[in-house]
C-alpha cells in the first residue's frame, strides 16, 4: 500500500511538473535563467583567468586608483573639474559631458527627423525631393567623416572673435558658440567675446555630427511608419474636412508610433553609444576621460569595464523608458 501511495505521488509530482513545463511563459523564463546563469559563469571564468595572468605579469589591478588624484584638467565640466580631484570624479564628470549630448542629441535629432519623415510625404515635389536627398547623403557617409568635417568648418572657416558679427545676440566663432545667458547678452571684448554662455567648436561638431547623421535614419523610419497606416485613415480624414496636416497630426502619425517606437529606441541607443566618437574630435567624453586614465594609471580593465557598465546601464535605461511609453501608447489607441 505504502509503495503505490509513493508512485501515486511520484505520479502526481510528474504531471505537474510536465503542466509548468507546456506552459510558454514558465518555459521562456527558465530559458532565460539558464542563458543569464551561463553568461555569468562565463564571465567568472574569463575574469578570473584575466587577473590571474595580471598577477603572474606584475601588473596591478583593483579599482583602488578611482580615489587617486586625476592629475589632469577636464575642458570642459557640469560642474567643475581640478586636477587635484579624484579618478571617480573625472569619469562622473565625462559621464556628465555623455549625458548633455546625448540628451540634447536626441530632443534635437527627433525633432529633425520627424520633420524630414513627414516631408517625404509632402505635395511640393521640391520638398520631398529634398528630404530624399538629405537622407541618402547623410545616411551614407560614415559618421565619423561627418565628425571631422564638422569640426574642420568650425575651427577653419568660421571668423575669429574679432571678426565676427552678433545674429540675434549670438555669435558665432572658431572658438564656439556664444549664447545670451538670463539677460547677460555676450559683446566683443578685446580679442574676445565678454557675457553670455559658450559651447565648445568640439561640443559643436559631436552635437551636429550626431543629429545629422541619426536624423537621416528616424527619418526613414518615421516615412515607413506612416506608410504603414492604411490610406483610409488618410481618406477618411479628407473626407472630415481635415487639412493634410491635421490629417497628419492627428490620425496618421498618432497610428504609425506602434511601428516607429522600437526601431527609434534603436536609434537613440546608437546616438549614445556613437558619442564615443568623440574623441575625434576632442571633446571630453566618458570614452576620452577612460583613455587618459588608461595611459596614466595603465589600468586598462577597469576603466573598460567602467565604460561598459555605464553604457550598459544608460542603453537599459533607455529601453525602459521607451518599452513603457509605447507601451502607454498602444493603451491610448485601443
Amino acid at each position: 500500500m505504502e509503495s503505490g501511495r509513493d508512485y501515486v505521488r511520484a505520479t502526481d509530482s510528474l504531471n505537474v511538473l510536465m503542466t509548468l513545463w507546456r506552459n510558454q511563459k514558465i518555459r521562456g523564463w527558465i530559458y532565460q535563467i539558464a542563458a543569464l546563469l551561463l553568461v555569468a559563469l562565463c564571465v567568472a571564468i574569463l575574469a578570473d583567468n584575466t587577473l590571474e595572468n595580471m598577477r603572474t605579469r606584475g601588473i596591478q589591478s583593483g579599482f583602488g586608483f578611482l580615489s587617486q588624484p586625476a592629475g589632469f584638467d577636464i575642458s570642459e565640466s557640469l560642474f567643475g573639474f581640478e586636477s587635484t580631484q579624484p579618478y571617480w570624479k573625472a569619469f562622473l564628470t565625462g559621464l556628465g559631458n555623455t549625458l548633455k549630448v546625448a540628451l540634447i542629441g536626441i530632443i534635437l535629432t527627433t525633432i529633425l527627423g520627424v520633420l524630414l519623415g513627414v516631408g517625404r510625404f509632402s505635395q511640393n515635389i521640391l520638398i520631398r525631393g529634398l528630404c530624399l536627398t538629405y537622407v541618402e547623403i547623410f545616411r551614407n557617409v560614415p559618421l565619423l567623416l561627418q565628425l571631422l568635417m564638422w569640426y574642420l568648418l568650425l575651427v577653419e572657416f568660421l571668423p575669429t572673435a574679432r571678426e565676427a558679427e552678433p545674429f540675434l545676440g549670438m555669435f558665432l566663432t572658431k572658438a564656439g558658440l556664444t549664447l545670451p545667458w538670463f539677460g547677460d547678452m555676450p559683446v566683443k571684448a578685446g580679442f574676445g567675446i565678454k557675457g553670455g554662455i559658450n559651447v565648445s567648436p568640439e561640443f559643436l561638431a559631436l552635437l551636429l555630427g550626431l543629429v545629422i547623421y541619426t536624423a537621416s535614419y528616424i527619418a526613414e523610419i518615421v516615412r515607413s511608419g506612416i506608410a504603414s497606416v492604411p490610406r483610409g485613415q488618410h481618406e477618411a480624414a479628407m473626407a472630415l474636412g481635415l487639412s493634410r496636416a491635421q490629417a497628419m497630426r492627428l490620425i496618421q502619425l498618432p497610428q504609425a508610433l506602434r511601428v516607429i517606437i522600437p526601431p527609434l529606441t534603436n536609434q537613440y541607443l546608437n546616438l549614445t553609444k556613437n558619442s564615443s566618437l568623440a574623441v575625434a574630435v576632442g571633446y571630453p567624453e566618458l570614452v576620452s576621460i577612460a583613455n587618459t586614465s588608461i595611459n596614466q594609471t595603465g589600468r586598462a580593465v577597469e576603466c573598460i569595464a567602467v565604460i561598459m557598465a555605464v553604457y550598459l546601464t544608460l542603453s537599459l535605461l533607455t529601453s525602459v523608458l521607451m518599452n513603457a511609453y509605447n507601451r502607454r501608447a498602444a493603451i491610448k489607441e485601443r
